[in-house]
């Protein structure tokens, strides 16, 4: 998987820096938003706690996809703006407590 940096703008307004890319992944199935959001954190070198990503749509016979993130300078900020579905998107599974399943 490929990212490529289309656009990069800051938005004082919302204290968050909004990034649009293209994602190739040829010979892969379309990526998750989780392992997009890995890999941006990594390219951005940012905290996974302060970016989001908002959309991924991908480009119709090709493995080529066009995403939006947003890169926020807090994390009250993040929580404060976002909306619940997005932020719900961006979380990762919690893991199921075996242990509490072995003591039943």
């Amino acid at each position: 998987m490929e990212i490529e940096f289309i656009e990069e703008k800051e938005n004082k307004l919302f204290n968050r820096k909004e990034i649009k890319f293209y994602v190739d992944y040829d010979g892969e199935a379309t990526p998750k938003i989780l392992d997009i959001k890995s890999k941006l954190v990594a390219l951005l070198n940012t905290k996974k706690e302060l970016l989001v990503v908002d959309n991924v749509q991908p480009h119709y016979g090709e493995p080529k996809a066009l995403g939006y993130a947003k890169v926020y300078e807090t994390v009250d900020d993040l929580k404060y703006i976002e909306t619940n579905h997005v932020l719900a998107k961006n979380e990762e599974p919690e893991e199921p407590a075996e242990d509490a399943e072995e003591e039943e």
